[in-house]
């Protein structure tokens, strides 16, 4: 099962680099908060059409076969969801996408590592979990290449656009490590669909009555509606089951490792697609987080599950 586990978390990381990578091109016709609710009300409502539907019990019946997991979701435990919904439904991607909006995609993609040195962090301080003589070499490269990405290898330290989406990005990692961390508490629940599904109803009508409020403009040109779908019902419809999918079977700090990958796929789709260019500099500091990330784990045993 670990290894399905394992598959799960590189399947999100694939699907999190592409998404994020395309906001980009619809960026240009929606606001932030617009692309962030449009893109979560429609992975929750595909997601609740899978829920009453007979799929359903076909892909619980696999996800769940050899898994100890309850059907019975406490009030607790809807806290926790909620929660989990505004940290990683609500603020992160719009803090994001407002990030995302300064700077090029593939320096957006390759911060978002900055979210596995969080995860670890809150591991650290709030799960009480131990921390070895390897982690802080792992902790060293992981803030410096953030900081390098952040700064265009430290020319821009004044307080510009581009400095600030770049702490915008690194302050939605934040969240989005909260959400991944909290996860865990819900991850062994038998109904993995209705639960991603409420989460993303809940961000995505909060971001809609925010975007309402601030009047801001839902036009889209009908050639990029494929795209706005794309990402709503195949990059979060399926990536956010399996992260409580892998959160289950190999624990939230291993998931949140993996979801590091996600910078490298969001920086070459980023080239592919969208044509930015993807510099030597900028792959080197992205591969030195990875490494970062790989030293965090390497060894790793089972008391971090």
């Amino acid at each position: 099962m670990k290894i399905w586990g394992y598959l799960s978390a590189l399947t999100v990381a694939i699907l999190f680099g592409v998404w994020f990578s395309l906001d980009k091109t619809l960026l240009g016709y929606l606001h932030p908060i617009v692309l962030a609710s449009a893109t979560y009300l429609i992975a929750s409502c595909f997601l609740f059409i899978i829920n009453f539907s007979p799929l359903k019990k076909k892909i619980l019946k696999i996800i769940n076969s050899k898994s100890k997991v309850e059907d019975f979701i406490t009030k607790k435990e809807y806290g926790i969801l909620f929660l989990t919904a505004i940290f990683g439904s609500v603020i992160a991607p719009a803090i994001y996408l407002n990030g995302l909006n300064r700077i090029t995609a593939v320096n957006a993609a390759l911060l978002a590592n900055v979210e596995i040195l969080f995860i670890i962090l809150i591991g650290v301080f709030f799960l009480k979990e131990h921390v070895k003589r390897k982690d802080i070499v792992g902790f060293v490269f992981l803030l410096i290449g953030a900081i390098f990405l952040s700064t265009n290898n430290l020319q821009n330290i004044h307080f510009d656009a581009s400095l600030f989406g770049s702490i915008l990005v690194i302050v939605s990692c934040f969240f989005w490590s909260m959400d991944t961390s909290l996860s865990k508490f819900l991850s062994h629940k038998s109904n993995i669909i209705y639960i991603t599904a409420l989460k993303c109803a809940i961000g995505g009508l909060i971001l809609l009555l925010i975007s309402i409020s601030l009047g801001l403009s839902f036009s889209l040109p009908l050639d990029k509606l494929p795209l706005l779908l794309f990402i709503g019902l195949v990059c979060l419809s399926i990536s956010l089951p399996l992260i409580y999918f892998a959160i289950r079977i190999i624990g939230s700090t291993r998931t949140g490792s993996i979801f590091a990958l996600s910078s490298l796929f969001g920086a070459i789709t980023a080239f592919l697609v969208l044509g930015e260019p993807l510099t030597v500099t900028q792959l080197s500091f992205g591969v030195l987080m990875i490494i970062g990330v790989y030293i965090l784990y390497m060894g790793d045993n089972d008391q971090n599950v």
